[in-house]
């Protein structure tokens, strides 16, 4: 679904995107602001339990991450090295997102749902790990219940309607979550595995 939505979001950033790199700003400048705002707005209002304002400032700095995108495609500096530090700050991101949500439930004396968000901050990094050293093996795992998107629209969705009083939501969001991450990663070690039993030895990069 998201992926679909994607054209439509692309739509809607290209003029901010065609702006900035008018003023000589690169993607990967974006990809580090976007990066830098989400862990620093993750970081000072979850742990205060201001989690829709906090949310808000979040999915502000979040789209940063469609952004630099929009931009590499539109000037023409797509690269290697953007495409890594694009994925390896998602994986920052993601951290400071849920650290600041264990944070808040570890002062707030929830520690069960502390447990649960620090298991989806684990699985998440397990889930773009595995993907990540299958295709170093020259393997594909384009699959899964939850990538990335999906597990920020529902940990952002979950903490921003939280924070708004909306009750129990924010913990059905992290169980629901945590489950679909735990799949996830079920998912793509199975895919992998398929591949793996039927390549040789040899012919693995």
């Amino acid at each position: 679904m998201l992926k679909l939505l994607r054209p439509a979001v692309t739509r809607v950033l290209t003029p901010l995107g065609r702006a900035l790199a008018r003023r000589g700003i690169s993607p990967n400048v974006v990809t580090a602001v976007g990066t830098l705002g989400t862990v620093a707005a993750a970081l000072f209002f979850y742990p205060r339990g201001e989690l829709f304002p906090g949310t808000v400032v979040i999915t502000f700095f979040v789209l940063a991450d469609l952004l630099d995108g929009v931009m590499a495609r539109m000037v023409g500096q797509g690269s290697v090295w953007g495409a890594f530090l694009d994925s390896t700050l998602d994986r920052v991101g993601d951290a400071g997102i849920f650290s600041g949500l264990v944070i808040w439930f570890m002062v707030s004396d929830q520690p069960v749902l502390a447990g649960v968000a620090l298991f989806c901050l684990v699985a998440g990094a397990v889930v773009s790990y595995v993907k990540a050293r299958a295709e170093g093996l020259g393997l594909t795992c384009d699959v899964g219940l939850a990538e990335r998107p999906e597990r920020l629209v529902v940990g952002l969705v979950s903490a921003g309607l939280g924070g708004l009083g909306v009750p129990y939501i924010l913990a059905a969001g992290l169980w629901l979550l945590a489950a679909a991450s735990a799949v996830t990663v079920a998912q793509r070690l199975l895919h992998v595995h398929r591949q793996a039993v039927s390549v040789p030895p040899q012919t693995l990069r």
